[in-house]
């Protein structure tokens, strides 16, 4: 697969509904072991992008130290520009570069997120053993991703890049279709580690405005391989986005009210043994 650029400004055209799996993850994370008085929270959150939805653990833990970790050069200046630095509640929100193929904690946590990040990590599973070895007793470590890769968007990006006037070019630069996990087998990973785990799917039924809002989504997301596969060659680039956008508008007609887009994403909370 394609190492993806990112485009923060278009990543967060829909940051409202991208926000809010992730909140709704946090509700369901326990205390924390290290709480004032006793101490600071230390918090790592693994694919921060552009750092407004770490901002959320600033809220929910305003004393905490918390560092996102990025691989992309885009996402991280846009982080360090818009949230670096001490937050209102006598923590610290900062942000470093990391490749979570092969990042481990340096010192101990509290709490490892991740939010829409780990479909993009080929083996991300096998990592889930050094990431609650890095965990205080009573840690958690909690993570979101889309598991929708059959829906529509992506099937049909997929057929796409497979036509002979794209093959050559992207048939194997896109998400694998195995590049999440089955809840059970989330599930069975983490409980086989020492954890109690809680793992759950959820469909989002997003409405979205706007001329062709299905592809403006993806554009953001799903589509950067092919974006950056492409970069090189802008004429080929908008003949793929018009193909790929007159599938989309039979796939997700139009409604009076906006475009549907039932997204599904699947949950885990796992918590160390204290």
């Amino acid at each position: 697969m394609t190492t993806p650029i990112w485009d923060p400004g278009q990543y967060l055209r829909h940051a409202g509904h991208r926000a809010r799996p992730f909140a709704d993850l946090l509700a369901r994370v326990p205390a924390l072991p290290t709480e004032p008085p006793a101490g600071r929270p230390r918090i790592a959150d693994l694919g921060c992008g552009p750092g407004n939805v770490t901002v959320l653990l600033t809220e929910r833990w305003p004393a905490a130290h918390v560092t996102g970790y990025d691989n992309s050069p885009e996402m991280l200046d846009k982080a360090h520009t818009d949230h670096d630095g001490p937050t209102a509640g006598g923590g610290r929100l900062d942000f470093a570069h990391a490749d979570l193929r092969t990042w481990a904690p340096g010192e101990p946590y509290d709490l490892i997120v991740s939010n829409a990040t780990l479909q993009w990590v080929p083996g991300h599973a096998d990592r889930f053993a050094d990431w609650i070895a890095g965990l205080n007793p009573g840690g958690t470590f909690a993570f979101q991703v889309p598991d929708n890769i059959d829906a529509p968007l992506h099937a049909l990006m997929r057929e796409l890049a497979a036509t002979p006037r794209w093959k050559s070019r992207l048939a194997d630069v896109l998400r694998r279709t195995d590049s999440v996990h089955t809840p059970g087998a989330y599930l069975d990973r983490l409980a086989r580690l020492g954890c109690a785990a809680d793992v759950w799917q959820t469909t989002y039924f997003h409405v979205l405005r706007g001329e062709d809002p299905v592809l403006d989504w993806v554009k953001g997301t799903g589509l950067r391989p092919a974006l950056t596969a492409l970069a090189d060659d802008p004429e080929a680039r908008d003949a793929f986005l018009t193909e790929y956008r007159d599938l989309l508008r039979q796939a997700y007609p139009s409604a009076p009210y906006g475009t549907v887009l039932p997204f599904r994403r699947l949950f885990a909370v796992a918590v160390k043994e204290a």
